[in-house]
């Protein structure tokens, strides 16, 4: 249809075929970070949204060392070294830090730590480029380093390069052009987003034209001159056109013939067709809609659904993201032998559920430890053997009986054993 009024308006531009904004078109989207930035975080709800929920979950975990002990992980512990982790900057705590980690990785795949004494300072993604080592061959490509352009390459100052190893650079989405950098979930969904800003758009021109029809205004040539013609379109849209003159009478001379064009929001499906793009982008960005509070989530919402949405939320996306952001700040705050960097979600209230099931867990460990340490094992290694999962950490006392005592050994008086001769 619309390509239909543009070939009239083309044929005949003066006698006003085609609806009041049928020929707009959708604004392009620019594929980079302040692209992504303007057009996406700051102005579609639905990316905001995705992004906000991820944010408020990945933000809230903290960092300790965990010993590593054949290849299985142990006990949590913190020294001095994770201080600049717990105070990136001044006012600013380790939750900062990752909301900063998730803004510029769900915009430019790419995020960029510099460890400068004990500050941890975020470089803009698009600020900075990454060297490589001149291979051709991309599976021989190896990063050399990082080159910083402060206010970005155009503003023509001097260059802030760094070595590999000073740059924390966390990239969970791998670009499958270029596996040394990261790209954006936005990527693969941006149609969508550009489709649920007009689907946006085109609601507000609903409501701004009063909620009502589109017209298809045929007029006769010779009942008006071109000039009259003009006067009369300059004195409709004055009258009619607006959310100020909605759902009132329209007069005509009788050499205008007017046809309503278009469908209103419910011959359109228009819920049902947004709905689908909302969940599209949130299946993209790795957040059940029912969690982002999306419609389609919503309608299908329960207490269980919503428990079951919030744990594959935690165990599909986010544990997935803490992981490897851990993995990439080891390179700027590097753990002590025999362990590494890891995150600590003990303390998250969207995860308190799976406290009760950490609960079951240490109930069913707590009756093994009984058992084995009343076969004889040594406690301190059966604690060892069971919270860790490797059974081979076990070591026997020698002892077989149940009271765990020498054979021939008996209870004096005061409680306490003592050694008889053996009875032959």
């Amino acid at each position: 249809m619309n390509e239909y009024m543009t070939y009239l308006n083309s044929q005949y531009p003066i006698f006003g075929y085609g609806p009041t904004y049928a020929n707009e078109k959708l604004e392009e989207m620019a594929t980079n970070f302040r692209g992504y930035a303007g057009g996406a975080y700051m102005g579609n709800g639905i990316v905001f949204a995705c992004i906000l929920s991820r944010m408020q979950v990945f933000s809230q975990a903290r960092f300790q060392f965990q010993q590593m002990r054949s290849g299985r992980p142990g006990d949590y512990f913190g020294n001095q070294s994770l201080v600049p982790l717990e105070v990136p900057e001044p006012g600013k705590t380790t939750g900062d830090l990752l909301a900063d980690m998730e803004v510029d990785v769900s915009l430019a795949g790419n995020s960029y730590l510099w460890r400068d004494g004990d500050r941890i300072r975020r470089l803009r993604p698009d600020w900075m480029a990454i060297a490589l080592d001149g291979s051709e061959d991309e599976a021989d490509t190896e990063v050399m380093g990082y080159v910083y352009f402060p206010g970005g390459p155009q503003k023509g100052q001097d260059p802030v390069p760094f070595l590999r190893d000073e740059i924390a650079h966390y990239a969970p989405v791998p670009d499958p052009l270029a596996r040394y950098r990261g790209m954006s979930w936005l990527t693969p969904v941006i149609r969508e987003v550009m489709a649920d800003s007009g689907y946006r758009d085109h609601k507000i021109k609903w409501i701004e034209h009063g909620g009502s029809h589109n017209f298809l205004f045929q007029v006769d040539k010779q009942s008006m001159t071109s000039d009259q013609f003009k006067d009369w379109v300059a004195a409709y849209r004055a009258n009619y056109e607006g959310g100020a003159s909605a759902y009132g009478s329209i007069f005509l001379r009788a050499a205008v013939d007017a046809t309503p064009l278009g469908t209103n929001m419910e011959q359109s499906d228009f819920k049902e067709i947004q709905g689908a793009g909302e969940t599209r982008i949130a299946a993209a960005a790795g957040v059940p809609p029912i969690v982002a509070g999306f419609s389609e989530g919503l309608n299908a919402a329960t207490y269980s659904n919503y428990g079951q949405a919030r744990r594959r939320f935690a165990d599909g996306t986010v544990r997935w993201l803490w992981q490897n952001a851990a993995a990439s700040l080891e390179t700027i705050v590097p753990p002590p032998p025999g362990s590494r960097l890891w995150y600590d979600d003990r303390d998250i209230p969207a995860l308190q559920e799976d406290l009760q099931e950490r609960a079951a867990v240490q109930q069913m460990q707590s009756a093994n430890m009984a058992a084995l340490v009343a076969a004889g094992f040594d406690t301190a290694s059966v604690i060892d053997a069971v919270t860790s999962g490797d059974l081979k950490r076990l070591q026997h006392t020698g002892l077989l009986s149940v009271q765990l005592q020498p054979p021939g050994t008996q209870m004096n008086g005061s409680g306490k054993p003592e050694n008889v001769p053996a009875v032959k």
